[in-house]
C-alpha cells in the first residue's frame, strides 16, 4: 500500500504541471482561509514566532518573515541560477535576445509607476507610494504556465522567468535607492 502511495507521489512530481497545480491549489486555499471563518486563526499563525537554533544563538522570526525572508530568498536564488545559465549558455546568451525581457521588465515597472503618479499627482501623501505598482509579481504567471506543460514553448518560459527576475531586481533597486531614507 505504501509503495502504491509513493508511486503516485513520484508520478505526480515528475509532471511538469505539478508545481503549477500546487501553486494554484495553495492560492485558492489561502484565499478561502484568509477570507473565511478561519481568517483570525490563519493570521495569528502568521504572527507566531519560530526559532531556529538556541535561545542565545539563533534566528527568531515570525512565520510570515520565514516565508517572505527565508523561503523567498531560496526561491529567487534557484530562479536566479536558472537565469544565469540562460544568460551564459541558453536562450538569452545572445545580447539581442536578452534585450527583450530587459526592456519588458523596465516597461513593466515604469508604466504602472507612471500611471500611479498621474492618478495621484495632486495628493502628496499618496504620491509617495509610486514604487508599489512597479513591483509586479510575474513569478505567479510561471506557475500558471507550468500548468500548460509542453504546450508552452521553452522560449516563453525563459522570457517570463527572465522578466520576473529583472523586474524583482528593479523593484529591489527602487526600494533601496528611493524608499529607504
Amino acid at each position: 500500500m505504501i509503495h502504491q502511495i509513493t508511486k503516485s507521489f513520484r508520478y505526480f512530481f515528475k509532471l511538469e504541471a505539478a508545481s503549477g497545480l500546487i501553486l494554484l491549489f495553495a492560492a485558492i486555499l489561502a484565499l478561502i482561509i484568509s477570507n473565511g471563518i478561519f481568517s483570525e486563526y490563519y493570521f495569528s499563525i502568521l504572527e507566531k514566532y519560530i526559532t531556529l537554533g538556541t535561545k542565545d544563538f539563533g534566528l527568531k522570526l515570525s512565520v510570515l518573515h520565514w516565508i517572505n525572508d527565508v523561503l523567498m530568498a531560496i526561491f529567487f536564488f534557484f530562479v536566479s541560477l536558472e537565469i544565469k545559465r540562460e544568460f551564459l549558455q541558453g536562450e538569452l546568451s545572445n545580447p539581442k535576445q536578452a534585450m527583450l525581457p530587459i526592456i519588458g521588465a523596465v516597461g513593466g515597472m515604469a508604466i504602472p509607476a507612471l500611471f500611479y503618479i498621474v492618478v495621484n499627482f495632486s495628493d502628496s501623501a499618496t504620491l509617495n507610494g509610486w514604487a508599489i505598482p512597479s513591483a509586479t509579481d510575474i513569478a505567479f504567471s510561471l506557475g500558471v504556465l507550468s500548468l500548460l506543460g509542453k504546450r508552452v514553448p521553452i522560449s516563453l518560459k525563459v522570457f517570463l522567468t527572465a522578466l520576473a527576475i529583472i523586474d524583482d531586481l528593479g523593484a529591489i533597486v527602487i526600494i533601496a535607492f528611493f524608499l529607504l531614507r
